[in-house]
């Protein structure tokens, strides 16, 4: 999730909220929209979302 702050910058936040605190991990704060969905892709990657090569395929190949 990508929210605007006051001073005009970006932060992209996880979009569950933490049990314990009641808030959203910080996963960065960019200075432009594109820069916030650009890392978003690469943290949807990395994670297993959206085509993520797990250990499995990989010991397969």
């Amino acid at each position: 999730m990508i929210r605007k702050l006051k001073d005009g910058k970006c932060r992209l936040c996880w979009r569950k909220k933490d049990e314990r605190t009641g808030k959203r991990r910080n996963l960065g704060t960019f200075d432009t929209r594109e820069a916030a969905a650009k890392h978003e892709q690469d943290v949807q990657y990395s994670s297993g979302i959206d085509g993520w090569v797990g250990t499995a395929e990989l010991k397969q190949s």
